[in-house]
This record gives structure tokens, C-alpha cells and sequence, in this order.
């Protein structure tokens, strides 16, 4: 090989640095655009949830596997866990969203505050 000629070898190892470092740019842009609305989303689906199962259960005497059925089309991922000392529904949204909703005499099913 004569001197200073590269390799087609090493031209085509540089091409693949550069795709790959374009591509990792192009994921993470992808990632932050989704990133609010996917969590915004999180959260609605955990208050509804929550908010909806806690009168089910406490409001119209339901079981919570009867309630979870009442979830609406998109929020499978949702899971609920009730605490029956202190009339609390929690629902979870995996690894993004979490909200709890508790009876409370004479006002029904309420929100908790949610913490910034």
C-alpha cells in the first residue's frame, strides 16, 4: 500500500463512527420531543385512574378487580392497589406516573395534593 492511502476498510469503519453518532443524535431528539407529552400522558391516565377506581370502589362498593375493567382504551399499563384502612386508591403508570385518590366523607373520591 502505498503511503498515505487509507484502506477502504478504514474509510468504511469511519463512515460506521459517523452513522452511529448520527443515529444516537437522532434517538436522543427523538426522545426529548416525546419525553413531555408521553409523561403528561402518564399522569392524566394515574389521576383518572386513580380518581375513577376510588369511587368505584368506595363510592359505589365494587370490587377493585371489578373496577379495574373500567379503564378506558390506552390505559392497560395502569395498575391499581387500594388500601382499604385509609380509603386510598393508588395507580400506577410504570416507571413515569403515580397518584393516589381517598374517600372522603360527604366530598366522595378526591385527589391527593400532587408534589412538584
Amino acid at each position: 500500500m502505498a503511503k498515505g492511502r487509507v484502506s477502504q476498510a478504514a474509510r468504511r469503519s469511519g463512515r460506521g463512527g459517523w452513522l452511529g453518532a448520527i443515529a444516537l443524535v437522532a434517538l436522543v431528539g427523538i426522545g426529548w420531543y416525546v419525553h413531555a407529552p408521553a409523561q403528561a400522558y402518564a399522569q392524566t391516565a394515574a389521576a383518572y385512574s386513580a380518581r375513577v377506581a376510588c369511587s368505584c370502589r368506595y363510592v359505589a362498593g365494587r370490587s377493585l378487580a371489578d373496577c379495574d375493567k373500567d379503564k378506558l382504551a390506552g390505559m392497560e399499563f395502569v395498575t391499581l392497589v387500594e388500601d382499604p384502612a385509609t380509603k386510598t386508591v393508588t395507580a400506577r403508570f410504570p416507571l413515569i406516573a403515580v397518584d393516589r385518590a381517598s374517600y372522603r366523607e360527604g366530598f366522595g373520591c378526591v385527589l391527593q395534593k400532587w408534589e412538584d
